[in-house]
């Protein structure tokens, strides 16, 4: 019996050791979610730092814990314009805020038209007496869309400055696909869907050559216009024209050739940019490190400010990111999600609704999902108004005629009305292998869809009479929305994409403004007067482990950025890429996906994995059969 008593002893001590094990690990975790949450009490008098780590967003996506531990891959750090701009406006009035500071080492990047809205509240901090200062190690076309609105542009010594403008490369497929055997079935409707180029083509089609042009022209026109306005002196046609002879002009130091032509108004390193903040904002009487200054981060100084909720209720809803069937998102658009977002919000009695698209489109069947949702409200006699972000283009656009006004910037790029579905079929890479199909029809649709013999003519007729049905709907809701006709409509649709000047031209957009002027606009048309509303923005707020996830990963993400900081580790580090576009057009080809509504030549952010959806519609169907 003693040793039995000892042998259970040992158990007992075991288990009271990790009984408290857990315990000390639970409260741990909860300790590291609890301080990582930004609260007012970290606000402090000095500067406001916006350390923007990443890129500049409409909808900050959702980090799923398990796979961000699992992969041991840092999230890229996102930060929605909507919450930068509200803390530039509350920075201006706040005593508190000596002077903001947008550290801009390991920016990405960030749409036009929100860094645009980014830098016009940059002027009214600049315009309240306060300056305004960034930092980089290198400036590209995005940095300088902020940077020129500030009143002290700093730059690293071992740094530069480059401008390139938009444009670039697509990969095409066509000669690959042709080797391994692979029929990529394209149905469309469309002379400029471009989408569906990269399975048929080696090149850019005329058609598609000429709407790049025209719209990446525009872009480019907006973007020389805006920079130069908020910073003339800028040498620009000299760093754009030439800039050979310009960085040679300067011996080759790009720092220095950023100076001489205005990019930066100072070269200088992180110590030196930090003594300077602190003369103007005050120094940190807690940190000694040499170049510390008193500041307070962008989540404590957004959590220090209240929310106005008198009045009634005027409700904004976000659809960004790709467009997809299902539960997906925030930061990926899916149409179950939304429409319950929406759907929730009917018994909120809003006095309006406000409906901001930052989308380069997607799934047919989700976006007309997202459109009876919105139509739901608008069924109510509230007035309902359309934001345009950066994107509101084919399955953006779709969701759109659903309202009552349509506002967008000259940057916004918007249109690509126009849909399409691919579906592979391998009949040449089993003729490769040496393995034949055959077998008995009673009807033409027998054993149809057959992954190896391909399609019947009259499955192919049918596909195709589907995508030009859908299309047919998508110019039919147009044309109502927008009072035209469908040929009126066809004329400029065909899938081209157009920038927002263009656009308001022929139509598609009522007028110019922001979300700020879509949100006045609806609360006019509700005829309420200010102070008799606010703005409920509709969705969950984000997971409280989300913080603690990018704070836990930070330290690793910070380390490879920094391995890339000079101009030569950015192009290298932009080669990255390469892998995330070929698993995205893969995934395009592959993928279990209906009728789409999509724009491939909008710009954007095009990071992260493909989003998996859940198939709907009886074309997905179709393609789920292929794919089991």
């Amino acid at each position: 019996m003693s040793f039995a008593g000892k042998v259970w002893r040992l158990l007992v001590g075991i288990k009271d050791g990790l009984a408290l094990l857990f315990m000390l690990l639970f409260f741990s975790l909860l300790f590291a979610i609890l301080s990582s949450r930004p609260s007012p009490g970290q606000i402090r008098d000095g500067a406001l730092l916006l350390e923007l780590d990443g890129y500049v967003v409409e909808e900050r996506s959702r980090i799923d814990p398990l796979q961000a531990l699992i992969s041991q891959q840092a999230p890229v750090g996102e930060y929605q314009v909507h919450d930068i701009v509200r803390a530039l406006e509350a920075a201006a009035s706040d005593d508190r805020v000596e002077a903001v500071v947008f550290d801009l080492s390991r920016f990405v990047g960030g749409g036009q038209v929100h860094l645009q809205e980014i830098g016009e509240a940059m002027d009214r901090v600049r315009a309240a007496d306060k300056p305004v200062l960034t930092y980089a190690m290198g400036y590209a076309d995005d940095h300088m869309l902020l940077a020129a609105h500030a009143s002290e542009v700093w730059l690293d010594p071992m740094g530069g400055a480059l401008v390139t403008g938009p444009g670039g490369t697509n990969l095409y497929y066509a000669n690959l696909l042709e080797k391994l055997g692979v029929n990529a079935r394209v149905y469309r409707v469309g002379t400029y869907k471009a989408a569906v180029e990269p399975y048929t083509r080696n090149e850019m089609s005329e058609e598609a050559r000429e709407n790049y042009a025209a719209l990446y022209g525009a872009l480019w026109e907006e973007w020389q216009a805006n920079v130069t306005k908020a910073r003339p002196a800028m040498k620009l046609d000299q760093v754009t024209g030439d800039p050979a002879a310009w960085v040679a002009a300067s011996k080759g130091d790009l720092a220095k050739a950023a100076l001489a032509a205005g990019l930066v108004d100072k070269l200088g390193s992180s110590v030196e940019f930090g003594d300077r903040v602190a003369e103007l904002a005050g120094k940190d009487d807690w940190d000694e490190t040499p170049g510390a200054y008193a500041f307070t981060d962008l989540a404590p100084y957004l959590a220090g400010q209240s929310d106005d909720r008198s009045g009634k209720a005027i409700g904004v809803v976000t659809i960004a990111g790709d467009i997809v069937d299902g539960n997906a998102g925030p930061g990926t658009a899916g149409g179950d999600r939304i429409a319950d977002l929406l759907d929730d919000a009917l018994a909120d009695d809003l006095a309006a609704l406000v409906v901001r698209v930052d989308s380069p489109g997607g799934s047919v069947t989700a976006s007309e999902e997202i459109r009876r949702a919105i139509l739901r409200h608008k069924a109510r006699g509230i007035p309902v108004a359309v934001s345009f972000a950066n994107v509101a283009a084919s399955g953006g656009y779709w969701v759109a005629t659903a309202g009552d006004q349509i506002f967008a910037q000259p940057e916004t790029v918007t249109g690509s009305i126009g849909v399409f579905a691919v579906i592979p079929t391998f009949e040449g890479t089993a003729e490769k292998l040496g393995v034949n199909a055959d077998g008995f029809r009673t009807t033409p649709l027998s054993g149809q869809p057959d992954l190896v013999d391909g399609f019947t003519p009259e499955v192919d007729a049918i596909l195709q009479a589907s995508v030009t049905n859908t299309y047919a709907k998508f110019l039919g809701h147009v044309a109502k929305a927008r009072g035209m006709t469908p040929d009126k409509v066809d004329t400029i649709a065909q899938g081209r994409v157009w920038d927002g000047g263009t656009a308001r031209q022929l139509g598609l957009v009522s007028q110019f403004g922001g979300l700020d002027d879509a949100i006045a606009w609806a609360a006019a048309k509700a005829e309420l007067k200010d102070g008799d509303w606010h703005v409920k923005r509709l969705g969950k707020p984000q997971d409280p482990y989300d913080s603690l996830i990018r704070s836990m990963m930070r330290d690793n993400a910070e380390e490879d950025m920094h391995s890339a900081s000079d101009l030569f580790g950015v192009m290298a580090a932009r080669q990255s890429e390469l892998g995330n576009r070929l698993s995205r057009d893969m995934d395009r080809l592959l993928g279990v996906r209906g009728v789409q509504a999509y724009c491939l030549e909008c710009p954007g952010k095009r990071a992260g994995t493909p989003v998996k959806a859940r198939p709907e519609g009886w074309l997905s169907a179709i393609v789920g059969l292929i794919a089991r």
